[in-house]
């Protein structure tokens, strides 16, 4: 097992660190965007952005323009990504833990867990950090920074859509 921190150092840039060293950094070009950078500190740079029409799928791509990952909201509110991390091909499953969705998890298609992130609101910066806590089976994959970063990727959207939902919600019984 081992812990992760995700630190947002402003309303768009999320850090990524364990035991004190940092493994890459996610940051939006502007607020509530689909679209993201990856940056490991190897110099790696990936692309997080949309694809299609609606927007619906989103996709991780490297510097060549090849899919490494994949994701979208599934009709049950779980997230859904295919990874091709690392030559070979997984699916996992994100979503709320609890009924209050104050944790949530990533499962790998067996129903393992992998991930448990607990977001915490950071009222000075209006933003969450987060702290992500793997298994064994998780430390057993590649690109371990790169799930991580992912998994805080489609927990923010998560989270944003289920605020706009809400939001909706309230607008409409008023």
């Amino acid at each position: 097992m081992a812990e992760y921190v995700l630190k947002s150092t402003d309303a768009r840039t999320f850090t990524l660190a364990a035991n004190d060293a940092l493994l890459g950094e996610l940051k939006y070009p502007e607020w509530y965007s689909y679209k993201a950078l990856l940056a490991l500190p190897d110099g790696t740079a990936l692309r997080v952005e949309p694809r299609g029409f609606w927007g619906t799928t989103i996709e991780l791509k490297d510097e060549q323009d090849a899919v490494l990952l994949s994701f979208k909201m599934h009709w049950n509110g779980s997230i859904i990504l295919k990874s091709s991390l690392g030559g070979v091909n997984r699916a996992f499953v994100l979503k709320g833990k609890d009924l209050l969705e104050r944790e949530y998890v990533l499962l790998d298609r067996q129903g393992q867990e992998l991930l448990t992130i607990r977001p915490k609101i950071n009222w000075s910066k209006v933003n969450y950090d987060y702290t992500v806590v793997s298994s064994e089976a998780f430390e057993a994959l590649e690109q371990q920074a790169i799930l991580v970063l992912m998994a805080i990727h489609c927990t923010n959207h998560y989270i944003s859509t289920s605020s706009a939902l809400l939001a909706t919600a309230v607008a409409v019984s008023i």
